[in-house]
């Protein structure tokens, strides 16, 4: 974290426009480091602290990667719709700046609100809050597949192309010329299948563990597409963290067991075998993409872990399981081999 300019016109407009700020006044503002598509500053004002972020027209990774900065409205139209359905599920939007693309939510303290990618890295594998994420996830599923105004509202396959698409499964085609028909063909039927709301960034690190249960952040990639989506999104990361933790490699399949079970007694929307063949058939591509797309984890460091994603990935890629639980035994497979 480090202090931000408190001169920063454009961040004190918008701070005005959004009625937060009182004539003259000139608040203590820290950026908080994180996230890699938007600037987001703890802003302290007389009533306590608050949360602004607003977007960036290209993100902070190593490729050229640029999004539309508009998606800041989406996110919000989100965060507004998922606290209707699930309450405390997502910060609440305190008010927002259509002319800044900037919005403010409540600064949830880290001591009460730790990152549940923290508590993971350090062996704390709560398989309660796994299921968790999960059940939010299939309510929040669920309930969008009911809802008539949702595919205009949020009709952003350009952003979600921009944001996902394109530097998950085209750039990694790109790296993997001889997959490039099957991951275009991946690419294909997701942009194509419209059925739920679409969070589009279900990580770990976009998860607070709240004192009441899960805190989903980061909804900018919100899309009106395929719930298989942010299930393999998220799955993909307790895989790959049983590379960066593997003395806790049993409890993170628990993890991955537990998120899956309870999210898939919320389809209720399509079959819910029909949503797992694709949820297992679309995460060896995001393995693949997390060390060969635009965005890798930047915690699989070595070659060998790396290498290791390939060999597993792949032969999923080829001939892909028709469940998760397959999915996880076959990658573990790997993992003795």
């Amino acid at each position: 974290m480090s202090l931000h300019d408190p001169a920063d016109p454009s961040l004190l407009d918008s701070l005005a426009r959004m009625g937060l700020l009182r004539d003259g006044e000139v608040p203590r503002i820290e950026a908080l480091t994180g996230g890699v598509s938007s600037d987001i500053f703890r802003v302290d004002l007389p009533g306590g602290p608050i949360c602004i972020k607003r977007a960036l027209a290209r993100l902070k990774v190593s490729a050229d990667w640029f999004a539309p900065v508009e998606r800041n409205l989406i996110e919000v139209a989100y965060l507004r719709y998922a606290s209707d359905v699930v309450p405390g599920a997502v910060p609440a939007i305190l008010a927002s700046d259509e002319h800044g693309l900037a919005f403010a939510m409540p600064y949830l303290a880290p001591d009460r609100h730790p990152v549940w990618k923290n508590e993971l890295r350090d062996g704390r594998i709560d398989l309660r809050l796994a299921a968790q994420v999960g059940d939010i996830l299939g309510r929040l599923h669920s309930a969008s597949a009911r809802d008539a105004a949702l595919p205009a509202r949020f009709a952003t396959d350009e952003a979600f192309y921009a944001l996902r698409l394109e530097p998950y499964l085209a750039a990694t085609a790109a790296r993997h010329p001889e997959r490039a028909a099957r991951l275009s063909g991946l690419l294909a039927t997701t942009a194509s299948t419209r059925r739920v709301l679409v969070h589009g960034d279900v990580s770990p690190k976009n998860i607070l563990c709240g004192p009441t249960g899960p805190v989903l952040l980061d909804a900018e990639c919100a899309w009106f597409g395929d719930p298989a989506f942010d299930l393999a999104f998220c799955l993909n990361h307790l895989l790959l963290k049983t590379l960066w933790r593997p003395d806790h490699a049993p409890a993170f399949d628990q993890a991955f067991e537990a998120l899956t079970r309870a999210y898939l007694a919320r389809v209720d929307w399509e079959p819910a075998p029909a949503l797992e063949a694709r949820t297992a058939a679309l995460l060896p591509a995001l393995n693949l993409a997390r060390v060969d797309g635009k965005s890798p984890v930047e915690y699989l460091t070595q070659d060998a872990q790396r290498a290791f994603v390939r060999r597993a990935a792949l032969p999923l890629l080829d001939t892909p399981s028709a469940s998760l639980a397959d999915t996880l035994r076959r990658w573990r497979e790997k993992s003795h081999g």
